[in-house]
């Protein structure tokens, strides 16, 4: 089992060049199903990872519908299986893929939250008051956020050298170590301006290099964590009184909710989200059309039935 899985995490680094987070998740996702072979009621000759069948990965599907799952976890469990086997029979290990054929259940169609434009500018006018140093870092996280739709990992992954003032563009490593070059607005960059210069003495106390290494850090020096970063956005939510709660990725929705609607075109808008297939950047028209038809309704004399 250990053999398995280092030979399939080295496969995941070095061939799928996948994030951490998503490695992490495929061999916790593996010894979730090799646990829960372990552990049938009536074991049989599929009891280990390697002689498993397809009747054990069906049964490991009504297991997980029993716990009462989300879909999209469960899709995301049977596509991790999917993908270590085909793997495994790459590898010569199996004969089949016993999750190959397995069907798994639809999902509902997802439609992003997002802040309204006045919104976004409340959230933004929320952290102007606070003229420290962890208050510049909020301001300058904020702007960054809604400037370039970024994620909440690729923030907290941001340095220094990534930050190109003069062209105003961010370099940013994404899903998969891959990396993109994202336009910057100029309120983030001023804001980020603001906020190297409130840490130049914690940077020179902590012998950092004030041009390289981590952009946004804690109180200590260290990099900052993507919970510490949640924490800074429920913060702003709360006293912009906008009314309600939103996560970071919510500033990332609302980025490309704004682009759309102000005209720009979507494989513009996939270029600069890092988004591998268009259709994954094609919920926002959806997000556009849902709006459409509130104004509509709303406006339109004949449009109540």
């Amino acid at each position: 089992m250990k053999n398995l899985l280092a030979d399939f995490r080295t496969f995941l680094d070095v061939e799928r060049n996948v994030s951490e987070h998503t490695r992490r998740a495929y061999l916790t996702d593996i010894e979730e199903f090799n646990a829960f072979l372990h552990g049938r009621e009536n074991p049989s000759d599929e009891k280990t990872l390697i002689a498993a069948g397809t009747d054990a990965v069906r049964a490991y599907l009504s297991f997980l519908f029993g716990r009462k799952l989300k879909k999209t976890s469960i899709n995301r469990k049977v596509s991790s299986l999917r993908a270590f086997y085909r793997f495994l029979l790459r590898e010569g290990v199996v004969k089949n893929n016993p999750a190959q054929g397995i069907r798994t259940p639809k999902t509902e169609k997802y439609i992003p939250t997002f802040l309204s434009v006045d919104e976004a500018f409340a959230l933004l006018a929320a952290s102007t008051a606070d003229a420290s140093a962890a208050g510049r870092r909020g301001r300058a996280m904020l702007e960054l956020f809604y400037s370039s739709g970024l994620r909440l990992a690729e923030m907290a992954g941001l340095n220094v050298e990534d930050v190109h003032f003069d062209e105003a563009l961010v370099k940013v490593r994404g899903k998969g170590k891959k990396e993109r070059i994202v336009p910057v607005g100029r309120p983030a960059l001023d804001a980020i301006r603001g906020y190297l210069s409130a840490t130049e003495a914690l940077r020179k106390e902590k012998g950092i290099d004030p041009f390289r290494g981590a952009l946004f850090l804690n109180n200590r020096g260290g990099r900052i964590t993507t919970r510490s970063i949640a924490r800074l956005v429920d913060g702003a939510a709360l006293r912009s009184g906008i009314g309600r709660k939103i996560s970071p990725h919510a500033l990332r929705h609302s980025f490309a909710t704004h682009l759309l609607s102000a005209g720009a075109d979507l494989r513009s808008i996939q270029e600069m989200l890092g988004h591998e297939s268009l259709s994954t950047t094609q919920k926002y028209t959806a997000v556009n059309i849902n709006r459409l038809m509130e104004v509509y309704d709303k406006a339109h004399p004949r449009a109540k039935r």
